[in-house]
């Protein structure tokens, strides 16, 4: 079936090959065609160009985008929305003056998740997450990483992963596994955080192996959680069973942990709300990804990844966001967009690059996803009709989607 979109005022992100990523300066070009059209055909991009170009307007269904922008999908490239119940009474402990260490250690955070998810049917476990999927689905995300991480034993981790491989199997959407045995020491381990660790790499990654339930392996290294020693270990036996890393690191404390995570060949890096000259350095000609995760800092008010220092120093860097429970109940990135323009002084054309072309790479889907270009995925926003494009990060509280495409097809 082929589908014709014309009088598009607003063509974004088209490229007649997709870049590597996008680093540095390159950051700042976003390529958009004025007065466009757009085919597609079943499930892919098939032509586009500028009207006065069109010779050839016979299609099945054609579609006339007269003053709206026209933009691939979201790439979500770190979520958590496998999870039970929620956290909301931790959010009002954080008004009244607990930091999160604080509620970590009386028992809420991560093990307050894990108590509940553990709890949890493996069907109802399901149910509700595929709610949340819904909704940033009608957000305009095309593509999502989703991670274990709040089961903390064996059993616990697998049915989350399953729940995940559902969700995929069910939605058009491109999404990706991430195992996070590593979130948190259990109770029970506290003290013996070489048991646990010996309990992920020898009985956890090759169960899920196994299954063949996960595309990535992730750990929370942050000082009072993993060790940069412990999450090496990890990313280690992780890659002996072909699981890349995507690792969590320097959301509070930079303690060496981004250089071991370019050494072990990490596909990216997230969180990121402290970063040294070092850091910096280190990751400069890397393939590892940088991924920020602006929406968590502005939910928990802690600092924000500072984009324009490394912007300026000629990194790359992606957006996400952070999708969980506890610090960022939203999956909403047109906000994630709008808030690293308005906190982060990105400008629209660097968000947008960042939550599109870096974050497809960051997830291993730059040859289907994150551009118009021919041959990729046909996945895409259509906005209501815009002044410019400006407008999806100025206007941050309002719903400027008018419907979604996912696969070739109308999916809200």
């Amino acid at each position: 079936m082929t589908t014709l979109f014309i009088n598009i005022k607003e063509l974004l992100q088209v490229r007649e090959q997709t870049p590597h990523f996008l680093a540095g300066d390159e950051m700042k070009t976003l390529p958009v065609l004025k007065n466009a059209f757009l085919r597609i055909e079943d499930d892919l991009i098939k032509d586009y160009g500028v009207m006065e170009d069109l010779t050839d307007s016979t299609a099945d269904v054609t579609i006339d985008a007269e003053g709206k922008t026209i933009l691939p999908t979201w790439i979500d490239s770190h979520t958590h929305i496998v999870y039970a119940g929620n956290r909301e009474q931790e959010f009002v402990d954080r008004i009244n003056g607990l930091s999160y260490e604080e509620i970590f250690n009386r028992g809420g955070g991560i093990l307050n998740s894990a108590k509940k998810l553990q709890q949890i049917s493996e069907s109802d476990l399901f149910e509700e997450s595929k709610k949340r999927l819904e909704e940033v689905m009608r957000q305009g995300t095309g593509a999502l990483e989703i991670k274990s991480g709040y089961g903390l034993t064996l059993e616990a981790e697998l049915k989350m992963l399953r729940v995940i491989k559902k969700l995929k199997e069910t939605y058009p959407v491109a999404i990706k596994s991430t195992f996070l045995g590593a979130h948190a020491f259990p109770a029970e381990y506290k003290d013996n955080h070489e048991a646990y660790i010996d309990l992920i790499c020898n009985e956890m990654i090759p169960a899920v192996a196994q299954e063949n339930l996960a595309d990535y392996i992730d750990a929370f290294l942050e000082t009072g959680y993993f060790s940069v020693t412990e999450t090496e270990k990890i990313m280690q036996t992780g890659l002996q069973y072909g699981l890349r890393s995507k690792i969590h690191v320097n959301q509070f404390t930079a303690i060496g942990g981004i250089k071991t995570c370019v050494e072990n060949k990490a596909l990216s890096v997230d969180h990121l709300e402290v970063v040294t000259d070092e850091d910096i350095e280190v990751l400069k000609n890397s393939k590892t990804m940088p991924v920020a995760l602006p929406t968590c800092s502005y939910f928990i008010s802690i600092p924000y990844t500072p984009a324009r220092k490394m912007l300026n120093a000629g990194l790359p860097l992606a957006l996400a966001s952070d999708f969980n429970p506890g610090t960022t109940p939203s999956g909403n990135m047109n906000f994630v967009v709008a808030t690293a323009c308005i906190k982060m002084k990105m400008t629209p054309e660097e968000a947008i690059n960042a939550a599109t072309i870096n974050a497809a790479y960051a997830m291993d889907l730059l040859e289907s996803y994150g551009s118009v270009t021919k041959g990729k995925k046909a996945s895409f926003i259509i906005t209501q009709p815009l002044s410019s494009y400006y407008q999806i990060p100025y206007a941050f509280g309002s719903n400027l989607i008018e419907s979604v495409y996912l696969n070739g097809k109308k999916w809200s």
